[in-house]
């Protein structure tokens, strides 16, 4: 597995990483045995960088994570600021309130200092009046974590977190169907050394090119529940797309690139053709679809004249369907 060095934490983390929100059950069921393979599988393939969050299963994904044995050289990522019962509403970003939020992520996960804490999407309003950097500045002097970033929905909450000094990570919904991050924020990201996390690489799986708009999810996937914003932001499933139409486009990318490559490793490759990217998070449900991710870090780059065509065709045929801010 090729590397890249996270921004300014100065971590040596592996291009692809692993999203672990479906440990927490947010993909439909998934028993003990298959997390932990899940995990195992990572560790076999020198996937070394695994994301995390208080919220997936109510604490369910970091204490299978903290359970897991075998972690050396594994770098964990958790998030705070979207559990209710300590932010109720999106609110309360004080500094009693997000210590009981660190505490508890490093319980579940059993260590006694985060690898990486990031504000989890919390309101433009609290990262524009900029106070939340400075408690977090103040934990991690305390030693709760030692770097921390932020997890942001669009392209002005990650401009307002590169202005702030403390900042070492944005992670963002980035991939062939959300592209707008490329103009204004990755320049400002590499000017400040700022390392970038993509999450929703494949859009929720529509990128993975093997789904028809037939294709149905339990009841308790996200991608059912909240195909339209039902229950958070819409840009969370699909990247913002209705489902159907998000196919069609899959079908209309499927013409577009080399045959015989699939889908899904094309639509990895060409995020990692972008050099602010640090490493992308990728959830997976069977251990199987992790090499096959993994596998996408060993293609060749992809034909600048393809990259700027995909360029256009995200303009005018991908843009104009997205809901929600970009």
């Amino acid at each position: 597995m090729n590397t890249r060095t996270l921004g300014k934490t100065g971590y040596q983390v592996s291009e692809i990483g692993l999203g672990t929100w479906q440990l927490g059950e947010s993909f439909g069921a998934l028993n003990d045995e298959t997390a932990a393979e899940i995990l195992k599988t990572a560790r076999s393939l020198d996937v070394n960088f695994w994301d995390t969050a208080d919220v997936y299963g109510g604490g369910q994904s970091e204490s299978r994570i903290g359970a897991f044995a075998d972690k050396k050289g594994v770098l964990v990522a958790t998030k705070l600021g979207r559990n209710g019962d300590i932010f109720p509403n999106k609110t309360g970003y004080n500094r009693r309130n997000i210590k009981e939020s660190l505490t508890g992520s490093l319980k579940r996960l059993g260590v006694e200092t985060l690898d990486l804490a990031q504000l989890h999407t919390i309101p433009t309003a609290v990262l524009a009046d900029g106070e939340v950097f400075n408690i977090m500045d103040d934990l991690r002097d305390e030693g709760l974590m030692r770097h921390y970033g932020a997890s942001v929905e669009n392209v002005e909450e990650a401009l307002i977190c590169l202005k702030a000094e403390g900042i070492t990570t944005l992670q963002i919904i980035f991939n062939l169907f959300r592209q707008d991050y490329i103009a204004e924020v990755f320049p400002e990201a590499r000017k400040r050394n700022v390392g970038i996390i993509v999450r929703l690489p494949l859009a929720s799986g529509l990128l993975s090119g093997k789904w028809s708009k037939d294709t149905k999810f339990p009841d308790n996937d996200h991608r059912n529940f909240n195909a339209n914003g039902e229950k958070f932001n819409v840009g969370e499933t699909f990247s913002g797309l209705p489902f159907e139409k998000g196919i069609a486009l899959a079908d209309e990318l499927k013409q577009m690139i080399p045959k015989g490559v699939p889908l899904s490793q094309f639509a990895l490759r060409w995020l990692l053709d972008n050099k602010a990217v640090s490493t992308i998070i990728a959830g997976v449900t069977k251990p199987l679809q992790l090499k096959d991710n993994a596998d996408a870090s060993k293609r060749d780059p992809i034909e600048p004249k393809l990259i700027e065509e995909l360029a256009g065709w995200y303009e005018e045929r991908v843009k104009p369907h997205i809901r929600g801010r970009i």
